[in-house]
């Protein structure tokens, strides 16, 4: 526990969970008025933070863990704010592997509570994010952390982290996302991502194409030196059900790793962590390379990419965009191609449907349709009609619910059969909590 007020002068964790979640009906408001007026109340605990920020379309909130990991092999106290949970509420606010607890979200509730609705009265309510971000700042000052790996909830450029004067940024592959929000093409969207690059602050991207024309063109606007990662710094040497090993080029030596992440595309996200803790190491951060080791290897992602049953053998992947789906679909052909591939999918209905329907159906077997608990699911039916009308697979199953899908899956299964669950964070934690039966944590969301 981090927080300083007693017990007794704090709000339930119920009410104070009850009371963040009233704040989802703002939705994504553009803007950093809010945040800042907010953290300003609050004493800018940010300020006080030694930050490595994190942007990007996919793979930033692999590359925080590594990062992060890395870090605390090091002997640091490293705090890490991701975003979506997959679970539970506290999976966004992490130090040292201990999520928040409930006493401490209620104490930080009880603290903030006053300042937000003193700004709602005035027309400047933040967003459920921003509560959080604020939260995560406090949190992590209170715990005296030595430093915060901060994840880009969406964009860059208007995010609620965006407040924020890091170490390092690190902007990894950029492809369309949020068309509605972010712009239409990737120009629009690689410049709201630039949007976290600030002057003279040294910037970590994978970013290719029109994308990298633009970070190139706003790094150098703010004189911020780029290292570029391409497919040429890393090579996996070993991979198998249980995980994979890699040799990346970094900017001092060559490193062999292992890491329990799955997936080619893990190779692009440790060099960009490699990239983004040797230009700590290059400000006089101490770390070995036996860290770095031991850092990667002990890195864990749960919900991307994580196989959480052998028998049978379910795989849990939270793609939800296209560039998402289509790592997740490489992976399948590259790493189970001994596999009949039994999919559940389950996708929200503001998504990119058809997109992610044409790349998964072709290496699909079986599918069953299904939707989360999230409101925003996309209707299942509509799933069916997409995938029969490209008529690659015959066997297309509904099932109502996430856990009657993985009972669906398992009656079918067989011995060497595949079960991946997909299409959103929201189906893949219904799936693990269902399957895993996680009952480590007692908080709510």
């Amino acid at each position: 526990m981090c927080s300083t007020l007693k017990d007794t002068d704090c709000i339930p964790y119920q009410d104070a969970y009850e009371w963040l979640c009233s704040f989802d009906s703002y939705g994504w408001i553009f803007g950093l008025e809010r945040i800042t007026l907010l953290l300003e109340r609050l004493g800018d605990p940010q300020r006080e933070l030694r930050i490595i920020h994190v942007a990007g379309t996919n793979g930033k909130g692999s590359v925080c863990k590594y990062i992060s990991s890395i870090l605390q092999k090091a002997g640091y106290r490293v705090g890490l704010y991701l975003s979506p949970h997959v679970q539970r509420f506290s999976e966004r606010i992490v130090v040292n592997n201990q999520e928040i607890s409930d006493d401490d979200v209620a104490m930080l509730v009880t603290q903030v509570k006053p300042v937000v609705e003193s700004l709602k009265k005035q027309g400047n309510a933040p967003t459920f994010f921003e509560i959080v971000t604020a939260l995560s700042f406090l949190h992590f000052r209170n715990c005296s952390v030595d430093f915060a790996v901060v994840e880009v909830g969406l964009g860059g450029r208007f995010d609620a982290t965006n407040v924020v004067h890091p170490l390092v940024s690190v902007i990894t592959n950029i492809s369309l996302e949020h068309t509605d929000i972010l712009g239409k093409d990737i120009e629009s969207i690689a410049y709201e991502k630039a949007g976290i690059i600030k002057d003279h602050v040294p910037v970590i991207s994978a970013a290719v194409g029109d994308a990298r024309a633009v970070i190139e063109q706003v790094a150098g606007e703010r004189g911020a030196p780029v290292l570029w990662v391409d497919q040429t710094m890393w090579k996996r040497t070993f991979s198998d059900a249980m995980g994979q090993e890699f040799t990346i080029q970094g900017s001092f030596k060559d490193y062999s790793l292992r890491t329990s992440l799955l997936g080619r595309h893990q190779g692009e996200n440790i060099a960009l962590a490699i990239g983004a803790v040797e230009q700590l190491q290059m400000a006089g951060v101490y770390l070995t390379d036996t860290d770095i080791q031991d850092g990667v290897l002990g890195a864990t992602h749960p919900g991307r990419m994580e196989i959480i049953s052998e028998e049978p053998m379910i795989l849990l992947d939270g793609a939800h965009n296209p560039a998402g789906m289509q790592t997740l679909v490489h992976t399948l052909q590259e790493d189970f191609s001994s596999h009949r591939r039994i999919i559940i999918l389950g996708v929200l209905k503001d998504k990119d449907l058809q997109s992610m329907v044409s790349l998964i159906v072709p290496i699909s077997d079986v599918i069953i349709v299904t939707k989360s608990a999230n409101p925003r699911s996309a209707d299942p039916n509509i799933l069916k009609e997409l995938i029969q009308g490209l008529k690659k697979v015959s066997n297309i199953f509904i099932e109502d619910s996430v856990p009657l899908a993985i009972d669906h899956a398992k009656r079918i299964a067989g011995q060497k059969d595949l079960i991946c669950v997909t299409g959103s964070l929201f189906t893949v934690g219904e799936a693990r909590t269902y399957v895993v039966q996680d009952t480590s944590h007692s908080g709510v969301g």
